[in-house]
């Protein structure tokens, strides 16, 4: 049992668990860190990551064969051929769709951080005071003011290039230079501030770094270099992921300890301390089952498996998942509604074309029922607007004919214009994750499974943002506007939270304001499972914040009972 001893163990070493790793890691704290996939080592496992188009056997993109064994994976933006080896493909870890659901996994160190989309907006108090001004679910137990102190030093670490823009549905941040938009965004932009008072476009913040500091050094990470081929793994550092950020910084520290290919099946609760005292895991190679013990876990599996981990750990004190009296667990989860998108022409601007190749879009924040309810539906919407030129190209002939067409001047097209609504969506009671009484997986854990759906709110959310945009494509003097709803399942969003959501009432809720399980308070759940709501924004610099913060409580905790 010594030889399996920590203070700390923290389930999962992707983009929230690394940073619980780091902050435990740098107070001292003998941290075991564990995750289910294959170790991914910052510079030596990104196999494709400096491959050129010309080397893959079917130019980056993914062959039928594939596409057909895999068809939810195969639907990510990001399942390209040089990234398909981080993607879990389907018949890995199956699971059981009462309703459609696309749940896009990456098991290894590093988890989704290797592939992310690295867009990062702060969460404004009109998001956390969100299910109180429109009467859903259960209050936030935290303010923006409990959290801001928090963004701030993730933002710092992690470089996020972005303008402070002061507006008070997406606050400011601590922001390396800005990369520039394109003409077109820039138009735009000035279309809707000469046009609107209560909506903004303005660059779409990114952890991408634009100028290095010193902190950024110490890591070993460079400038972003614009190659847009962030999902191979970036061995210049230059986009954040827990492979060349957190990980090996809390290995520097020596006090990490990182156990690769071990698949958590439960918390190990003790029933005369009331506390958890480890975890159950299973050798993902040998399928044999060890035990792991320490002071404090912390779950970081990512929202899905983190409900999935709890719910399987039973006892006598807790027959139905950990911490689970109110029987709430699984219950209430949200995504994004990411189906609506609108696309339009712009004749303008034809002696512009874009050089090289940008990581980010222009963005425009929330814009309603901010300050009141003033809609039909409840909450709202963020939308990404995308702007580029194609190239014309007369691919007719063969040999030199087709060479001498592909190699006159450029020629390129009018500029085409893209908006993509991302809507928050309402956590239901009825939209749950459970596991299946009967089917197990390859490890004999229970297939997970999921009754999720989309709602009449997110209908009428879509048809708000249609509307709107037609008017401000009008406005903009844009043509050959189209609606588009992609029909896609929740999941495809890959902004899964909920099911262990954070509130003031262990009645109505399963974790406090600081991310502490209401009834086993040695176990901390820090990552998407976590929310309370969904707000509009990318979640993923929300989760790193809260991950940081709760590391951060427990060692406060720990230096409180050393002095008393």
């Amino acid at each position: 049992m010594n030889n399996h001893t920590y203070e700390a163990i923290v389930i999962g070493a992707g983009m929230s668990g690394s940073w619980v790793a780091k902050e435990l890691c740098d107070h001292g704290v003998k941290t075991l860190l564990l995750d289910r996939g294959p170790n991914v080592k910052h510079l030596q496992d990104y196999p494709t990551g400096s491959t050129y188009p010309w080397d893959f056997p079917h130019r980056g993109a993914v062959d039928f064969e594939d596409v057909e064994a895999n068809p939810i994976v195969s639907k990510c933006y990001a399942y390209k051929e040089g990234a398909t080896h981080f993607f879990v493909k389907d018949d890995v870890q199956p699971y059981i769709q009462e309703k459609p659901f696309d749940w896009i996994k990456g098991y290894q160190v590093g988890g989704k951080s290797l592939m992310w989309a690295r867009q990062t907006q702060r969460w404004s108090q009109y998001d956390f005071n969100g299910p109180d001004q429109e009467n859903f679910s259960v209050s936030w137990p935290i303010s923006y003011k409990d959290i801001a102190p928090w963004y701030s030093h993730v933002e710092k670490f992690v470089g996020i290039s972005g303008n402070k823009d002061g507006l008070d549905t997406l606050p400011d941040g601590e922001f390396l230079p800005p990369m520039e938009l394109t003409v077109v965004e820039k138009y735009l932009q000035q279309t809707v501030r000469e046009n609107y008072d209560d909506r903004h476009v303005i660059y779409g913040r990114c952890a991408h770094i634009t100028e290095p500091q010193e902190i950024h050094r110490q890591q070993g990470r460079a400038k972003c270099q614009h190659r847009t081929i962030c999902e191979r793994g970036c061995p210049f550092g230059g986009y954040f992921s827990a492979n060349s950020s957190t990980i090996p910084w809390a290995e520097r520290s020596g006090n990490l300890t990182l156990r690769p290919d071990s698949v958590v099946q439960s918390i190990i609760y003790d029933e005369q301390t009331n506390k958890a005292k480890g975890v159950r895991v299973i050798d993902a190679i040998t399928k044999e089952s060890v035990d792991y013990f320490a002071d404090v876990v912390f779950l970081n599996a990512g929202a899905i498996n983190s409900n999935a981990i709890l719910l399987n750990s039973t006892s006598q004190r807790f027959p139905n998942g950990l911490g689970n009296d109110n029987g709430l667990l699984g219950k209430y989860f949200g995504f994004h509604n990411y189906r609506a998108r609108i696309t339009a022409t712009c004749n303008q601007f034809l002696d512009k074309y874009i050089e090289g190749k940008s990581p980010t879009s222009a963005y425009m924040p929330r814009f309603v029922n901010v300050h009141e309810h003033d809609q039909d539906f409840k909450r709202g919407y963020g939308v990404a607007i995308y702007t580029t030129r194609y190239r014309n190209t007369e691919e007719s002939g063969m040999g030199q004919e087709l060479i001498d067409e592909l190699m006159k001047d450029k020629n390129f097209g009018p500029w085409q214009v893209s908006a993509m609504m991302m809507g928050e969506t309402i956590p239901k009671a009825t939209n749950t994750i459970q596991l299946d009484s009967e089917k197990v997986d390859q490890y004999g854990m229970p297939l997970v499974k999921f009754n999720v759906s989309y709602d009449d709110n997110d209908e009428m959310m879509m048809e708000h943002f249609y509307s709107s945009f037609e008017d401000i494509y009008a406005k903009a003097g844009f043509e050959n506007v189209k609606r588009i709803d992609t029909g896609q399942a929740p999941g495809l969003d890959i902004h899964e939270m909920g099911g262990v959501r954070m509130g003031k009432d262990p009645e109505t809720s399963l974790l406090n304001g600081n991310n502490q399980m209401h009834l086993c308070e040695n176990v901390y759940v820090s990552d998407g499972a976590c929310m309370t709501s969904t707000s509009t924004q990318n979640p993923s610099l929300t989760y790193m914040a809260l991950a940081a913060r709760a590391a951060n409580h427990y060692v406060e905790d720990r230096k409180k009972e050393k002095e008393s």
